[in-house]
C-alpha cells in the first residue's frame, strides 16, 4: 500500500469501507500545486495529476481507472453508477453499490462529503460548495443511494476539510440568498469585523442539511482548509494572494472488491 498521507474518519473506519480524505502532501506536483493535486481541471501538468491519482488509488486499494471523480459544476445533480464511465458526468454527487469502485470528489474550501450505508453496501461522495449545499446536492446524493437500496437512518456521512466558519467572509447579497430560501438560515451567519460583511458557517450548514435529510450519523472532521496551508489547498487563500490557480484536495470511498 502507498504511504500517501491521508485522513480517515473513525465513523467510516468502523464500517469497514476503504476511504480517505487526502491532504495536499505526498504527491509530485510543484509550485502552487505542491504536491498531491487531484484537480484534473487545474492548469497543473497532466502527468503530475495522473501520478497523484495513481497514488491515491493505491491507497484505496483500487486501480487508477476505478477511482472515479465527476466533472463538478456546483450543481444539485447526483448520479448512481455501476461501472467506470468513459466520460466524466457533469454532476456533484455519485453513488454506487458496486464493489471495487472508488468514488471521489475534489474540493479547495467547498465541503467534500463521504457517505456509507454499511447494511445495504452503498457508498457515495458529494461536492457541496455553498451553491450545491443550498440547492440540494446532499439530498440528491441520498436519493441516489436510496435507489440502490440504502436507508437514510443507516447512512453515515462525514464532512472532510472545508473552509471554516471563522474564515469564510461573505457580502450581504450572499446572506440574503440564504435567508430568502429559509429564514432560519440566518443562524449560520455572524457579523464580520469588516463593516457590511458576515462570516458564514458552511460546515454547520452542511451538517444541518444532512441531519434534516435524516442521516443516521454525521461527523464533521472540523478541518479548516483556509488556515492550514501545510495540509490543505484553499481557493479563497489563493484569491487573496492573487495566485493564478489552485490545487484541489480529493476525498474518496470504496467498497472492498
Amino acid at each position: 500500500m502507498s504511504a500517501t498521507p491521508l485522513i480517515q474518519s473513525a465513523l467510516l473506519e468502523a464500517e469497514g469501507v476503504s476511504h480517505a480524505f487526502f491532504t495536499r502532501e505526498g504527491g509530485v506536483s510543484t509550485g502552487i500545486y505542491a504536491s498531491l493535486n487531484g484537480g484534473a481541471g487545474s492548469r497543473d501538468a497532466p502527468h503530475a495529476v495522473d501520478e497523484n491519482k495513481r497514488r491515491m488509488a493505491e491507497s484505496l486499494g483500487v486501480a487508477p481507472s476505478r477511482l472515479l471523480v465527476p466533472y463538478q459544476v456546483h450543481s444539485a445533480d447526483a448520479f448512481a453508477i455501476d461501472a467506470p464511465w468513459r466520460e466524466r458526468p457533469r454532476c456533484d454527487g455519485v453513488a454506487t453499490a458496486t464493489r471495487g469502485l472508488a468514488l471521489g470528489v475534489t474540493g479547495a474550501d467547498c465541503g467534500i462529503v463521504l457517505f456509507c450505508d454499511p447494511d445495504a453496501g452503498v457508498i457515495a461522495a458529494a461536492h457541496a460548495g455553498w451553491k450545491g449545499a443550498l440547492d440540494g446536492v446532499l439530498d440528491a446524493t441520498l436519493e441516489q443511494m436510496e435507489r440502490l437500496g440504502a436507508s437514510r437512518p443507516a447512512v453515515r456521512a462525514v464532512l472532510g476539510p472545508t473552509i471554516g466558519k471563522n474564515s469564510y467572509e461573505v457580502g450581504p447579497e450572499f446572506v440574503a440568498r440564504f435567508v430568502e430560501a429559509d429564514p432560519d438560515n440566518e443562524s449560520f451567519f455572524r457579523a464580520s469585523l469588516n463593516a457590511g460583511k458576515s462570516m458564514f458557517d458552511l460546515p454547520g450548514y452542511i451538517g444541518m442539511r444532512l441531519r434534516g435529510a435524516g442521516v443516521g450519523a454525521f461527523q464533521n472532521l472540523d478541518l479548516d482548509t483556509y488556515t492550514d496551508e501545510r495540509r490543505f489547498f484553499s481557493y479563497r487563500r489563493s484569491v487573496h494572494r492573487e495566485e493564478p490557480d489552485f490545487g484541489r484536495l480529493v476525498a474518496a470511498i470504496a467498497l472492498p472488491g
